[in-house]
């Protein structure tokens, strides 16, 4: 026998060997060959994100793609990585938040055309939360104004979302967002009636879903307060005419603002003559305005309040510290503004509030120094 010969019955000497070693474990112990898939993504899945399935055995891609349904059922984009343990499974347009899916391959093979059943669950990212709404259930007495406006407070971004109030009774509403998109605030566009029950309930949908997919994610109801009682006449025009002719001056030399918080109403003099007679609001209840002679501090053309969120056109200051002061209607940032129906209701946090011409005219009018005098 030649030394080619013998190498030759050696090869296949080794070869039998080892295909009986395949067979044996193949028949005798299967699990060795048993094809296990898992789903990398130990957190919640967004909407648009691929799940990773990790197979730990490569598979036949083609018939595992044949055999794969998802349930709730949902158009699948798929890729798979060179060794074909990894496929990537996205939606054709999104998964839908706070869902859970279920993968299932039945009748699969892997690359020895070995079957095996797979199935494999994961969850999608919930909805944002409300942590706070205001006003909350039950309250009563609520003023709703520009600088204390119904609030829902998320614990997440609402980027990606959109957001639904629902008012009963019906209102047209006004929305802001807070710069990190996890606050809203909302008023109605003619104001909330007073005296009045209302229930509010709050809805979101991911963006791209329909307008039929909206999810209630809270709700309150709540009682507006009782407006003060009026001890003048109920047409502002005679009020105000009755203002500019009765009030009695209390600075007659030069120019002085005199402001009445009995009957919000604001007249400007000079030299003891009254000039214009303006409607106000003042500070609410447990945030009077201050009673007392001040002047004005400084003025600003469009002052930006932080603690609120919102302009101040037509600013004047009339406590040094600038915690107090005269001015316009307030205004969101996105051009929403308080509305006008407020005048002659004391509903702000303590400062005198003008509509937005006559904010104008006593702008342009009064000089940093000018008294102001404030009384009941």
């Amino acid at each position: 026998m030649t030394h080619k010969n013998s190498a030759l019955l050696i090869f296949f000497a080794i070869v039998v060997f080892f295909l009986t070693v395949f067979i044996f474990a193949w028949h005798f112990f299967p699990a060795i060959f048993k094809t296990q898939g898992i789903i990398k993504q130990t957190q919640a899945v967004g909407p648009t994100q691929a799940v990773e399935l990790i197979f730990s055995f490569p598979v036949d891609s083609v018939t595992v793609e044949k055999k794969l349904t998802i349930s709730p059922a949902t158009e699948l984009l798929t890729s798979w990585s060179k060794d074909r343990r990894t496929l990537k499974v996205s939606p054709l347009k999104f998964w839908d938040p706070q869902t859970t899916y279920q993968l299932s391959i039945l009748g699969g093979k892997n690359r020895l055309h070995f079957k095996f059943n797979q199935e494999l669950a994961f969850s999608t990212q919930p909805y944002p939360k409300i942590q706070t709404l205001f006003p909350i259930e039950g309250e009563k007495n609520v003023a709703i104004d520009i600088e204390e406006p119904i609030m829902a407070d998320f614990d997440s971004s609402l980027e990606d979302y959109n957001v639904k109030f629902e008012v009963e009774p019906a209102l047209d509403l006004a929305y802001q967002l807070s710069p990190d998109k996890n606050k809203i605030k909302l008023l109605a566009k003619d104001n909330f009636a007073w005296q009045t029950q209302y229930k509010i309930g709050v809805f979101l949908k991911y963006k791209k879903q329909s307008s039929d997919q909206y999810l209630k994610v809270g709700q309150t109801s709540f009682e507006t307060a009782q407006p003060p009682p009026t001890q003048w006449d109920d047409d502002p025009a005679i009020l105000l005419a009755q203002a500019e002719k009765y009030t009695k001056p209390a600075i007659v030399a030069g120019k002085y603002i005199d402001v009445s918080l009995k009957y919000q109403v604001m007249v400007i003099f000079e030299d003891g003559q009254a000039l214009n007679a303006y409607q106000i609001s003042s500070g609410k209840q447990g945030l009077e305005t201050p009673i007392g002679q001040f002047k004005i501090e400084n003025k600003s053309p469009r002052a930006w309040s932080a603690k609120y969120g919102l302009f101040m056109p037509n600013w004047m200051a009339i406590l040094p510290s600038g915690k107090v002061g005269i001015h316009e209607l307030p205004v969101w940032p996105g051009g929403y503004q308080e509305g006008a129906s407020h005048l002659g209701i004391p509903v702000s946090h303590g400062c005198i509030r003008l509509g937005s011409e006559p904010a104008k005219r006593v702008y342009a009018w009064a000089e940093i120094g000018t008294p102001v005098v404030v009384h009941e």
